[in-house]
């Protein structure tokens, strides 16, 4: 039972070029723990000092925002996408 990441291209180089990456099915918070366990310099880029997300960094499972699923206690079931989307600069 695994769910993809979708790595986007900014964080790429922190999760050794790949673009997706499996890992085991669970809460959000347990897939990107795998995530991050898998390519720890990826670690820095979505979390905060406090162990909660960067309030730039969007999480998707699916189309549907975490936000709107509880957060990374969101169940992220077997064949699920989990998509992040990191901060854009500029206008």
């Amino acid at each position: 039972m695994s769910v993809v990441v979708k790595i986007p291209t900014p964080l790429r180089k922190f999760a050794a070029g790949q673009r997706r990456v499996e890992v085991p099915a669970g809460t959000v918070g347990a897939v990107l723990s795998a995530l991050v366990t898998g390519s720890p310099e990826l670690a820095d880029r979505l979390y905060a000092g406090d162990g909660l997300l960067k309030p730039t960094v969007r999480v998707f499972v699916g189309e549907t925002d975490i936000e709107a699923l509880g957060g990374l206690a969101a169940d992220a079931a077997d064949g699920a996408v989990v998509s992040i989307i990191p901060p854009v600069a500029g206008a």
